[in-house]
């Protein structure tokens, strides 16, 4: 049976940049490893100026963001030094571990021009004896990425391993990352082999167990349970999960196994001790306003991407 319905909120991550906020949610922090996901557009109209859609540099630790955009391109830089263009169908794995900052810039007016700029970002919590290991950046193009057809069913393993696919994505732990396009119709199941597993929906609609759920909706579902799930029309949907890691932290952009590591996260940010990314380091985003809320709940601003 499905164990939660968690239906997105709306959120933002920059003046113009509008999003989708799936997890955390107060009754499921966590689905597997995965700690955090929005979805971003789709934009279809260019805000002025164009620049208010960017996300400036901002810091992060015990933690891998993963981008992912079905439409668009976004400019991703970091403190490593890294400059990457992100298009649509690359796996774009960035492990914060002890510490990074990066910004995502939106800078090719052609991309937002009628582009529907779409994107979908996730956390995934790191296990302890990873977390402050040396932070790092993957990019994975699409043709390193497994593909699997059916009748009526495209999937794309994105990370993980999942219905016998594997790739060269490095992860941390176990867990599996899908996005896949149903027909009308269609029907398929979720991999029965890890323990936690839900699914969102990013396009359309579905039916399972003879009840409908619709765009903006992730499922999640108790362990052991096998459910169908039925395509209603043309659909998009971002399969994840995985085993659980233990209990997370989350503060703004920081996730950690320890309530202190937290704090110093605060002090470094606050202090210049993450290194702003060489080639955008002339603004970045301050450290919110900490209302004194314990380091296990979410403050406002919400976390940034």
């Amino acid at each position: 049976m499905v164990e939660l319905v968690i239906d997105a909120r709306d959120a933002a991550i920059s003046k113009s940049m509008k999003v989708k906020r799936i997890l955390p949610f107060r009754l499921r922090r966590m689905v597997g490893p995965f700690i955090f996901m929005d979805h971003a557009g789709p934009i279809t109209e260019t805000p002025s100026p164009q620049s208010s859609l960017d996300v400036l540099p901002h810091p992060h630790i015990g933690l891998s963001t993963v981008s992912y955009l079905f439409g668009g391109q976004v400019t991703h830089r970091d403190s490593l030094g890294v400059e990457q263009i992100i298009r649509p169908g690359e796996v774009n794995w960035m492990t914060a571990a002890s510490g990074i900052a990066h910004s995502e810039r939106f800078e090719d007016p052609a991309a937002l021009a009628g582009g529907e700029l779409e994107m979908i970002q996730t956390w995934v919590a790191l296990p302890e004896k990873d977390e402050e290991s040396n932070p790092s950046f993957n990019n994975y193009k699409p043709e390193q990425l497994p593909i699997y057809t059916d009748t009526g069913i495209w999937m794309r393993l994105i990370a993980g391993d999942a219905y016998g696919l594997k790739n060269n994505v490095k992860t941390n732990s176990p867990l599996f990352y899908l996005h896949a396009n149903l027909k009308a119709g269609s029907k398929m199941s979720l991999p029965p082999e890890h323990s936690e597993r839900g699914f969102y929906i990013a396009k359309g609609s579905v039916e399972v167990s003879g009840k409908p759920y619709h765009q903006g909706q992730m499922l999640v579902f108790d362990k052991g349970v096998d459910p169908t799930i039925l395509a209603k029309e043309k659909t998009t949907l971002m399969l994840l999960g995985g085993e659980p890691l233990g209990e997370r932290f989350i503060w703004w952009n920081f996730v950690s196994s320890r309530k202190e590591r937290i704090e110093q996260a605060k002090e470094d940010w606050k202090q210049g001790r993450i290194k702003l990314p060489p080639a955008d380091n002339k603004e970045f985003i301050p450290l919110p306003e900490d209302k004194s809320k314990p380091a296990g709940s979410v403050p406002h601003p919400e976390p940034l991407s």
